[in-house]
């Protein structure tokens, strides 16, 4: 009999993602809400209580309330795409590539909160500079990104895509998060090891789907002898034998005239960069995401299987 996946919030932009990758798929069977009883709780919780693995596609709260729903049920498994678990140590982080058991504890776990697009790319580039020893306890580390308009859910995409919306936003390009407070910043700190929150300056374009995420560094500031160079092997190394998070080649980067933020639109994978000058005193770190790819949808699908695979 194939497993029962519950999408509880699947008329949102990641539950539509990920119904999306699963169409047509024939190895589980998708439980779905009818939409006149969408708003029916007795139905929703029968249905998260129904399904093998529930993946929760909601606010924070509402998140805490569909846990609570199946808290007493040990047959139900549950990816939660909130910020509401992404620290607690109780839930395995479900970044699989985040260091060698990270799939491991995914597979075993009952509870798996799906990673922020914004911190799967700056952890991806962090975690292994600090695991190698190459990132020092105290460094002042700065994420600037810049994301799709549509990680802001469905009131940002009619702001961005309709003109004539009463809050329309017409800027090609904008910052928020102006007063350096964002609910992904102890998440990049807890799962990128560091002992010091980040700066985190976060934007978006005008653009549908697409994540660029720069860590930049100075080499004097890191542990003695770092190279551009030996911060690409570490990161090479640290991705051995992983085809969803690539290290593109120094070689390819330095021929690169721009990196363009739409390249793995639709694509469930991540690229990451090393950028400086040989011999130079500072490099500039960079992740290449779909911010609803493996930045999310994609990340939970590819959870969903590990999970269903132990």
């Amino acid at each position: 009999m194939a497993p029962k996946i519950f999408i509880d919030g699947e008329h949102g932009t990641t539950g539509l993602q990920i119904r999306t990758r699963m169409a047509g798929r024939r190895d589980v069977e998708l439980l779905s809400i009818p939409e006149a009883e969408r708003r029916n709780a007795a139905l929703r919780e029968d249905m998260l209580n129904s399904a093998d693995i529930a993946i929760l596609c909601l606010p924070d709260d509402a998140s805490k309330e569909a846990v609570q729903m199946v808290s007493g049920n040990n047959n139900v498994r549950v990816i939660d795409t909130s910020t509401a678990f992404r620290v607690n140590p109780g839930w395995a982080y479900g970044f699989a590539e985040m260091d060698g058991a990270q799939a491991d504890r995914i597979k075993a776990a009952r509870f798996v909160s799906n990673p922020g697009c914004y911190p799967t790319g700056a952890v991806g580039l962090i975690r292994p500079l600090r695991a190698a020893g190459i990132l020092p306890d105290g460094y002042p580390v700065t994420v600037n990104a810049v994301s799709g308009y549509t990680g802001g859910g469905k009131q940002m995409i009619a702001q961005m895509e309709n003109p004539d919306h009463p809050d329309a936003i017409t800027a090609p390009h904008f910052l928020y998060g102006l007063p350096l407070v964002h609910k992904h910043v102890p998440e990049m700190t807890v799962h990128g090891l560091l002992d010091r929150a980040p700066i985190f300056s976060p934007s978006v374009g005008k653009f549908a789907q697409g994540m660029i995420v720069q860590v930049p560094l100075h080499l004097g500031d890191l542990s003695e002898g770092t190279t551009m160079e030996s911060i690409h092997a570490a990161l090479v190394a640290h991705y051995a034998g992983q085809d969803i998070v690539t290290v593109v080649p120094l070689a390819e980067s330095k021929a690169l005239p721009r990196v363009n933020a739409v390249e793995l639109e639709g694509k469930d994978t991540m690229k990451l960069f090393v950028f400086g000058t040989p011999g130079g005193s500072q490099v500039n770190l960079v992740a290449l995401l779909d911010n609803l790819g493996k930045g999310a949808s994609g990340a939970a699908v590819q959870n969903m299987d590990l999970m269903l695979a132990s």
